[in-house]
């Protein structure tokens, strides 16, 4: 029976994936402006849900970034090309952010429908994010989500981020509840790797930018793969009538 259902942040509740492709791709224009832009945002999809030294450094490999980000270390007083490169994306993404109706229009809104639901159908919702504290309160704030949750877990809380399943588990932990009484909503073949190996149910709700890849993982089946997100909550609740049904509370 799932008794929690926890949800990540970035791509599942709002499209901040998006906006973090667009900030990664201009932050490569600035050090190489003859680039494409549409070709970093492409790009991008290969490395959604990875932590930001991970994205960087394949991105500065791809597009031959790594010398004109060179010359920036001293200007941002950091010690390697690809971290001269996130501090430039960095601001490039505080400034995206910075305007609340970005992120009020880029809400996923059958997602946000079913977290408005969640509280009806499971004792306890969570809220497991790579994101760092910070930005998490000022989306859930500028969304009016910040009591949408029993607990909420950033990247600032755990020494590993996803594909370790160590901030799922830190939610169940803090939620009182059995991993295996866990339903995770994710977006991406990251976070989906992550609620597996942290022994909880998954439903993937793809985007554009993570498609293409959580049907290629293999990870899920593809019933619980949701392409069609005005078909969420009809799986959401197939999901929990399965699992209710295998343990005989159903």
């Amino acid at each position: 029976m799932i008794k929690a259902m926890i949800f990540d942040l970035d791509g599942t509740l709002v499209q901040t994936e998006k906006l973090k492709a667009l900030s990664y791709a201009k932050a490569a224009f600035v050090l190489r402006p003859e680039l494409n832009e549409a070709d970093l945002v492409e790009a991008f999809k290969a490395v959604v849900g990875l932590p930001r030294n991970v994205v960087a450094r394949r991105l500065l490999e791809r597009f031959d970034l790594e010398t004109a980000a060179r010359r920036q270390m001293d200007a941002y007083g950091v010690e390697t090309p690809w971290q001269a490169y996130i501090q430039i994306r960095l601001g490039i993404y505080e400034k995206i952010l910075s305007d609340p109706e970005v992120l009020i229009k880029n809400q996923w809104p059958h997602t946000i429908g079913l977290l408005q639901q969640a509280a009806d159908s499971c004792p306890k919702v969570g809220l497991a994010t790579m994101s760092y504290c910070a930005q998490v309160q000022r989306v859930l704030k500028i969304l009016n989500l910040e009591k949408s949750f029993d607990f909420v877990a950033s990247r600032d809380d755990v020494e590993n981020g996803k594909p370790d399943p160590e901030i799922y588990l830190l939610v169940a932990d803090q939620l009182d509840t059995p991993a295996a009484q866990c339903l995770v909503i994710e977006d991406s073949p990251t976070g989906v790797q992550a609620a597996l190996a942290a022994g909880m149910a998954c439903i993937a709700v793809s985007t554009p930018f993570t498609r293409k890849a959580l049907h290629a993982s293999g990870m899920l089946e593809e019933q619980w793969i949701v392409d069609d997100p005005t078909t969420l909550v009809m799986v959401v609740n197939r999901m929990m009538a399965e699992k209710g049904r295998e343990d005989g509370s159903g």
